[in-house]
């Protein structure tokens, strides 16, 4: 029984079984995480969630990251907080079944965590936090790519399962129980992709940690669901998908030959759908070189970009509206990578959006479909010319592996550039960098309780 053998898996996880390359993981993402929960604390997205539902907030003990130490009801920290951590489309992502996994669990796993009257240490933070991406990402690959394919929003719907199995961890949870919390979070199914480009997109995943909070609080005080959720005829993994690789999953769980789902984990260096990165980076590369070469980007005539299936699908948009439109656009992504060098979300604001500059080059830029390429992989052609057509050229690039890639992965020092990118507007400089350094001694904290007092 598929259920049953992950709640005892978690059950039985302890900090010290971790291998050290899933503690740095662990810390990774949850750095970045909490950067982009502050980062994008202020969008309108999390602002009109925050001040709708405020009538409804409980007692105050969870803090809203970014909001400089306001605190609010558990269950609805962790809805805003995740809302917050993907609005701007700037967090992890498990690249074999684009899940971001870490928004979900985290949201939901803080939030309780500064609701409990003990301390919770940073080592029991990190189990928690790995326990629930490793299950949230293992139900996910077992269901991939039907599922994805067929419209769900596979963030939020694995995610309320992590998010469940990541509090039961943190309340050690019987087995059972933790069988029981998986169960009422897989039927709590939330996410369409029919919402891309839209507010409702970031609302998935704060959703998501609020219903696995839900799911963890009540298995916890003797709620029950079917012990078999996951696998059932009638269970989460039928329901929702054609495939099902559900037992295999379950089983390599903890296998010492294969490395963790969350080793998978890659960082966004841009705000956006990871698959667009390829583009971006590569029209980046081709902004410095016009600058070397002392070409005018407005001289460009068309810009011929090949790229793997799923970019058009996912991001063709050609006239995005506005920024949250823009993050499903390639040809946008390729116009601020070869205006501006770079793609921060200050270039996914509606005033880019909207530049004549930036419209008049997306339009020149040309995207086809090519089979061959993988999805972190594009190849890029620019022809251009100046008023006069008295020079004229070409310029290739070709993009083996986009920068965030694991072949090409964020470092450490990349992953703090952005995070006080983000928090800085938001914190100040000065406590930016005290929330960078505290984010990053995690393992060492001795009360996750505290972040309050940072962020």
């Amino acid at each position: 029984m598929a259920t049953q053998a992950a709640a005892h898996w978690v059950a039985s996880l302890s900090y010290s079984s971790l291998p050290p390359g899933v503690v740095r993981a662990a810390v990774r993402s949850f750095y970045n995480w909490v950067g982009c929960a502050v980062g994008g604390s202020n969008h309108a997205a999390a602002l009109i969630a925050r001040k709708s539902l405020s009538r409804f907030f409980g007692a105050p003990t969870s803090t809203l990251l970014g909001s400089q130490g306001v605190r609010v009801d558990a269950q609805h920290a962790a809805l805003l907080n995740g809302i917050a951590s993907h609005v701007h489309d700037y967090d992890d992502t498990h690249l074999e079944t684009i899940i971001h996994p870490t928004g979900p669990v985290a949201a939901a796993l803080l939030s309780f965590a500064q609701s409990l009257d003990r301390p919770v240490s940073g080592e029991e933070f990190i189990t928690a936090l790995a326990a629930g991406i490793e299950i949230e990402c293992k139900v996910g690959l077992a269901v991939w790519p039907s599922h994805y394919d067929v419209g769900w929003h596979i963030t939020s719907t694995t995610g309320s399962i992590g998010a469940a199995v990541a509090v039961s961890k943190l309340l050690n949870l019987s087995p059972e129980k933790i069988a029981h919390a998986i169960g009422i979070a897989a039927t709590q199914v939330t996410g369409l992709r029919e919402m891309f480009g839209s507010h409702t997109k970031s609302f998935h995943p704060g959703r998501a940690a609020q219903n696995g909070l839900l799911a963890a609080v009540l298995a916890a005080d003797g709620y029950t669901s079917s012990l078999q959720a996951l696998e059932a005829k009638r269970g989460w993994v039928q329901v929702v998908s054609d495939d099902d690789k559900l037992q295999a999953e379950i089983q390599s769980l903890g296998d010492r030959k294969k490395p963790w789902e969350i080793e998978k984990n890659a960082f966004k260096p841009f705000p956006c759908g990871i698959v667009v990165h390829p583009v971006i980076d590569g029209c980046a590369w081709l902004h410095g070189e016009l600058r070397r070469r002392g070409l005018d980007p407005q001289g460009i005539k068309s810009i011929q970009v090949s790229v793997h299936p799923l970019v058009l699908e996912l991001t063709g948009k050609t006239k995005p509206g506005d920024g949250l439109e823009a993050k499903f656009s390639v040809y946008h992504g390729g116009a601020v990578g070869i205006l501006y060098g770079k793609a921060t979300p200050a270039q996914y604001e509606d005033e880019v959006v909207l530049n004549p500059q930036v419209i008049s080059l997306r339009e020149k830029i040309h995207a086809t479909v090519d089979d061959r390429l993988r999805a972190d992989e594009c190849h890029i052609v620019a022809d251009f010319g100046n008023n006069n057509e008295t020079t004229t050229g070409r310029i290739e690039k070709h993009v083996d592996h986009a920068v965030g890639s694991l072949e090409v992965p964020m470092s450490d020092a990349q992953l703090t550039e952005k995070f006080l990118d983000q928090c800085e507007p938001v914190l100040g400089s000065e406590q930016a960098k005290k929330a960078s350094e505290w984010c990053w001694e995690l393992e060492k904290i001795g009360d996750i309780r505290q972040i309050g007092e940072v962020v």
